[in-house]
């Protein structure tokens, strides 16, 4: 029997949930389908934080939840999601599930829309501080596996076998790490054990998953602690092995960087979203300071096959990161050590990167030209630029920062069009000539002789 906390036994309350998501809620209970806030979302408000998502789940089916909202959009192959939009916001809706077996001679789980019941979703989700429900309908907290235990405690730890766990889906390994470190938890015992016994399986996992992740774990403000336990448990190695390399031999380079974003994002001088994925791949991979040609090895292949088939729309960062600057170093392809994944960096970011390094220089020439500074506040890197120089540019890249906010810079106007006075119309542009005297005249136009038609007028009888 799952345990449950009435009203008065727990600190949600609705006044702490986003009005959006209440409404959602509410709008499935008055129609008959039970409405739970889940996941995160309850772990945080029973830890007193503010929760970044307010997901729901339901027991009706993302084609009967799009019937109640027209603002539904159903997405997600593996996961059949609704994502209910409230303008920019969007509230995910996801149907009760049920754990999944994975196909035949394979360990991982790759489809997982079987519908189960709120005790069975419970039972399938990946840690126990993660599996708590609050109910619309009675203001209470439901726990099927122990998680307000382990949340009192401050454990992390996985529902069930974790070795059986991490196998199904092994970018958990991932996320129990950020978990722990952004919390502040401990990881349990045997839960830590697995992650060091199966960390080799986290290259099965989706590079571009990988990816996302990580980038989730440079936005949440305890990168510098996550980055540090993914060295210890050995994660890091089979993730950015030069990371890894890096923490181990002169880890501050590297930690003080991301260290220097945790306490910009922590003191509410950027939303997460504000955060780009330029900035914090910059963040992350120019403290290395080496090109990453094990990487770029792999990532010259990929691009001619690619090439070849007409696509080469996304390549890895590695094989452009020796042009911001980076020495030349030994190929690592050859050496010792466990195989990676290459992490697929978006090109447009890595591009979008080398102009944010390229204005720091011109960003520090306060006394430039007016022109200049129109110029640049015509580019649309300017506002990353200028992050990345309260960033990392310490005290007096602050203090640039703010006098180039202050200057309130305008882009240059576009150049009108010779001889046309702005406060003209077209009408009146168009009517004139093109040496801006007299209106034209139109032409007369003549009228066209049909074949075998005589040009002689006939005489009247």
């Amino acid at each position: 029997m799952p345990r449950v906390l009435p009203r008065p036994e727990h600190n949600v309350s609705r006044k702490d949930i986003d009005s959006d998501a209440l409404k959602v809620l509410y709008r499935l209970k008055n129609h008959g389908y039970k409405g739970y806030l889940v996941g995160g979302g309850v772990r945080d408000l029973l830890l007193g934080r503010r929760p970044k998502d307010f997901d729901i789940g339901t027991d009706a089916h993302p084609q009967q939840v799009k019937k109640l909202f027209r603002n539904c959009f159903v997405v997600g192959r593996r996961f059949r999601l609704c994502h209910v939009r409230f303008g920019r916001k969007v509230v995910e809706v996801s149907t009760f599930r049920k754990l999944a077996p994975p196909e035949e001679g394979d360990t991982l789980i790759r489809r997982d829309n079987t519908f189960g019941t709120p005790e069975e979703d419970a039972f399938r989700r990946d840690f126990t501080v993660n599996a708590l429900f609050y109910d619309i309908a009675s203001f209470s907290v439901i726990d099927y596996v122990g998680g307000l235990g382990d949340l009192q405690d401050h454990v992390i730890r996985t529902i069930g076998d974790p070795a059986v766990r991490f196998r199904e889906d092994p970018v958990r390994m991932l996320r129990a790490v950020a978990l722990a470190a952004r919390l502040g938890f401990t990881i349990d015992r045997d839960t830590l054990e697995a992650v060091r016994a199966l960390r080799g399986e986290i290259v099965k996992s989706s590079p571009a998953r990988i990816l996302d992740e990580i980038y989730k774990i440079l936005r949440q403000g305890a990168s510098r602690q996550t980055f540090q336990l993914l060295h210890d448990v050995g994660l890091l190695a089979y993730l950015l092995p030069e990371a890894d390399q890096a923490i181990a031999e002169q880890g501050e380079r590297l930690l003080g960087s991301l260290a220097r974003l945790d306490d910009y994002r922590n003191a509410g001088l950027a939303a997460p979203d504000e955060l780009t994925n330029p900035l914090l791949m910059g963040t992350l991979l120019v403290p290395l300071g080496v090109p990453l040609r094990r990487a770029a090895a792999a990532a010259m292949a990929r691009r001619r096959e690619e090439e070849a088939d007409g696509g080469g729309e996304r390549y890895d960062v590695a094989a452009e990161i020796a042009a911001l600057g980076a020495d030349e170093a030994d190929d690592p392809a050859t050496a010792a050590g466990p195989a990676a994944l290459v992490l697929p960096f978006a090109r447009r970011d890595l591009d979008r990167l080398r102009l944010i390094l390229a204005a720091q220089s011109r960003l520090r020439e306060v006394h430039t030209s007016p022109k200049v500074k129109h110029l640049l506040a015509g580019r649309g890197y300017l506002e990353d630029a200028l992050r990345w120089m309260e960033i990392h540019g310490g005290v007096q890249g602050q203090e640039l920062a703010m006098h180039w906010r202050q200057l309130e810079l305008e882009p240059p106007p576009l150049p009108a069009s010779a001889g046309a006075p702005p406060a003209e119309g077209l009408e009146a542009v168009a009517a004139r000539g093109p040496s801006g005297g007299r209106p034209r005249r139109r032409r007369r136009r003549r009228s066209r002789r049909r074949p075998g038609s005589s040009s002689t007028p006939v005489p009247s009888a």
